[in-house]
């Protein structure tokens, strides 16, 4: 994959070599430090209390007490009506496509947004659904006179183009308030309907400054429905919530149930979430301050161009002529996973890494390249 900006705008899930029982850092005996993916936290063990405590019911029959209050807990945080509980981002963003749109309908979405690029393809395979895939400036964003200019006219020759999907955040990147303002507004103007990937959307409130909860919100009320993990920084082991109108969700519930998505006493996973929800929202924080220690720790050193994407990601591109497969695989062994492509690397900080950890990553990596330049 190229190391353009625009390429580190994605958001990537890779999936690198299996994690062996021989990869631990010297500080972390018997475990690495696992900088892959903010997919890889544990549940520690109040939120592992809590799940085990969980009052539980049928949710497919909407009688798992624990379900509902984290349904209403998350709708009534980001100023919706309604949110439905799901097992995954990807459900979750896909009820909300076949919600929004019908067969031979289009979404307009970024070349590397998620939703697009790393779920399947879901929409057009499973819902008729074409993507408009429109290219991202520097930042992650997209152009908003490509916004305008995708849509297509009102004639049988065309897709009908229905909903604008955007992520916050895009590669680690948040997105500017004024950005979601102009974009959603474009589309409003479009008749379109807006959607926003929010797998990372704390991370994005957190960044913004001020009350975490209330950015969310501020963020949130740009859209007409809005998907958020609970298993990346949140560090629940499971789920996601899809949040819009009443309507909205009632449609998407049915969408869930011709997915399989009914997950009966799902009450110990919601459980975790809001669990997470009260404890681990505000310490997103601690991650992009480990994120930024990291980045400025490796800031001069020769073979990597660090670049931090102001929250919990790190991005570094290699010099021509460094084999980052290569690099990878020599910093597995000394005990830091991380993930990318030939070319660049991402470094992700989460709630199971510490300022120690964030500290001994930077030496490995030091040190690692040091082996490397000599051979």
């Amino acid at each position: 994959m190229p190391t353009t900006d625009t390429a580190r705008a994605t958001d990537a899930t890779d999936v690198p070599r299996a994690v062996n029982a021989t990869d631990a850092s010297p500080d972390r005996p018997g475990r690495p430090i696992d900088l892959r993916s903010d997919t890889v936290t544990r549940p520690g063990e109040a939120m592992r209390r809590a799940m085990a405590e969980a009052e539980v019911g049928d949710d497919v029959f909407g009688d798992d007490p624990t379900v509902n209050a984290l349904q209403e807990r998350i709708a009534g945080l980001l100023g919706f009506e309604a949110a439905l509980f799901v097992s995954s981002g990807t459900q979750s963003n896909l009820c909300a496509l076949l919600t929004h749109c019908g067969r031979g309908d289009e979404y307009i979405a970024g070349q590397l947004a998620h939703m697009y690029r790393w779920e399947g393809g879901g929409a057009a395979v499973l819902g008729g659904i074409q993507p408009q895939p429109l290219p991202h400036r520097a930042d992650g964003t997209l152009d908003p006179l490509d916004i305008a200019a995708a849509v297509k006219p009102d004639d049988p020759h065309f897709a009908r183009t229905r909903l604008l999907c955007l992520e916050n955040t895009i590669g680690g990147r948040a997105v500017p308030m004024d950005y979601l303002r102009t974009a959603t507004e474009i589309a409003r103007d479009h008749r379109l309907a807006t959607h926003l990937d929010g797998a990372r959307l704390f991370n994005a409130a957190v960044a913004a400054g001020g009350d975490p909860y209330e950015q969310a919100r501020l963020i949130a009320g740009h859209f007409d429905s809005v998907s958020v993990c609970f298993s990346k920084g949140l560090g629940a082991p499971v789920g996601s919530a899809l949040v819009g109108s009443r309507e909205f969700v009632a449609e998407a519930r049915r969408w869930r149930k011709v997915l399989g998505g009914g997950m009966r006493q799902a009450g110990v996973l919601a459980a975790a979430a809001l669990y997470a929800l009260d404890h681990h929202l505000t310490r997103l924080a601690d991650d992009h301050a480990h994120a930024a220690l990291f980045a400025e720790g490796l800031r001069d050193v020769k073979g990597l161009t660090m670049e931090p994407s102001g929250t919990n990601m790190v991005f570094a591109r290699s010099a021509p002529g460094l084999d980052t497969d290569e690099l990878r695989d020599r910093l597995a062994r000394r005990g830091l996973l991380c993930a990318g492509y030939p070319g660049q690397l991402r470094f992700v900080f989460h709630l199971d890494v510490t300022r120690a950890d964030a500290e001994q990553a930077v030496r490995i990596v030091r040190e690692t390249l040091d082996e490397v330049a000599t051979g």
